[in-house]
């Protein structure tokens, strides 16, 4: 085994015991196709996450496309899960007031593009189809009613914010993580909330970035001091810091973005080249404003991103050290334009001849960040690691998500109790 193998492994087993890792068949999966350029976020906030309040007015978007011919007839429904998204074993009707089933009735056929297709869009929760309870809530998109024929499934939760939730942001006192990686602190308040057995009763998950394949799930805290809980084990809750997101700006296939260099156009198609990316340097770090791996679909020619923006083969490009591949590792691009490393046209392939590796996307107008991982495959898991092509630097700006579940004594399943999402940046402390 190489050394990149090696270094993999090494971490795989590190993280096993506190890290969620999904299978092939995990919650956010495309099953068709045909289905391109799926969002589900608050209105107008594309790169917001699909969180709603319990009882409450908040809403969330969902739009998607559909590049097979002609209308479909599309339904979905909602699945109440555990914290770690099984289903939880409770009736349909005892989560959801109204319908097991919703049709998607707004939808529009592409206009003045080249590539044809159908773009769906529907407002959720609709009253037909009401959560009455907090948790993980499994969105199913499928055909003709049949829940057996599905298009997507996409994550949302809905929280009952009952527990107040503190977060601080430091450098791990350990040497070897000081300079590349991120701690965090977390202290919350169960005055409120009926806790007797914390290690029973609550877990706490942490996202980078939104990104569920590194996520930390916690049960135990680290101190107890009444009704105070501090999770602060620098072993479980340091993060890689990576670097600032790569971007493409694809908001026009006219006047093309700085990071495009060239174009290959036809009657039919665009395809675009990007510029050649190179593995980032160590001990070496710029600041600039990202996404944190989310995408916008938006234009600059005054038309409608949902129906009237186009699509394009985009070709990326990356050189490794001396032109040599990196080992048996898959090289991936990551960010929510390919579901994280998830889809197919993610993994690039190694041109020996060129001494880069290569992969093509198909992407809808608008504006997309990304960066580079090796994939390796354990039992039908995948882990990612992100450090030998774009380094990592405390400095670097992240999102983190805290989620905290609930389960009373005797309870069916777990409820989301404190939703907190803190910045690197502004919960940052020095000391």
């Amino acid at each position: 085994m190489n050394l990149t193998g090696k270094r993999l492994l090494l971490i795989m087993l590190f993280l096993g015991a506190t890290r969620f890792c999904f299978s092939q068949r995990e919650p956010d999966q495309v099953y068709m196709s045909t289905i391109r350029s799926v969002k589900l976020n608050p209105p107008n906030d594309p790169i917001g996450y699909p969180i709603i309040a319990l009882n409450s007015a908040d809403q969330l978007e969902l739009n998607f496309d559909d590049l097979s011919a002609g209308v479909k007839t599309y339904f979905y429904s909602l699945t109440l899960c555990n914290a770690d998204w099984t289903p939880a074993q409770m009736n349909y009707f005892d989560y959801i007031k109204g319908y097991s089933q919703v049709r998607i009735s707004n939808f529009r056929n592409s206009s003045i593009s080249l590539t044809r297709y159908t773009h769906y869009q529907a407002t959720l929760p609709d009253r037909s189809c009401m959560p009455f309870r907090s948790g993980n809530y499994l969105l199913k998109v499928f055909l003709n009613g049949d829940t057996t024929r599905l298009a997507f499934t996409r994550r949302l939760m809905v929280v009952d914010q009952r527990l107040p939730a503190a977060v601080i942001i430091q450098q791990p006192f350990d040497q070897q993580l000081f300079s590349t990686h991120q701690r965090l602190r977390i202290t919350l308040d169960t005055k409120n909330v009926d806790v007797r057995y914390p290690q029973q009763q609550l877990k706490l998950m942490v996202l980078q970035n939104y990104r569920w394949d590194n996520a930390v799930t916690l049960d135990a805290p680290t101190f107890m001091r009444s009704a105070l809980l501090e999770y602060s084990n620098e072993q479980q809750l340091s993060f890689p810091a990576m670097k600032e997101f790569r971007w493409l700006n694809l908001r026009s296939f006219r006047l093309l973005g700085d990071r495009i260099r060239r174009q290959e156009n036809s009657d039919s198609s665009f395809v675009l080249f990007a510029k050649e990316d190179l593995p980032r340097l160590p001990r070496q770090y710029f600041y600039y404003k990202d996404i944190n791996g989310m995408c916008i679909y938006e234009t600059v020619e005054r038309i409608n991103p949902f129906w009237n923006a186009d699509y394009a083969h985009v070709h990326l490009s990356l050189r490794p050290p001396e032109g040599k591949p990196y080992g048996t590792a898959d090289v991936v691009v990551m960010g929510e334009l390919t579901r994280y490393g998830k889809d197919p046209a993610a993994v690039m392939k190694f041109n020996a001849e060129k001494g880069m590796y290569e992969t093509d996307l198909f992407l809808k107008q608008g504006y997309y960040d990304y960066a580079y991982a090796l994939r390796v495959e354990n039992n039908h898991t995948y882990l990612f690691d992100t450090a030998p092509i774009e380094q990592n630097a405390w400095e670097t700006e992240n999102a983190y998500l805290l989620l905290v579940y609930y389960r009373p004594l005797g309870g069916r399943y777990d409820e989301l109790i404190a939703v907190r999402a803190v910045s690197s940046q502004i919960n940052r402390s020095l000391q």
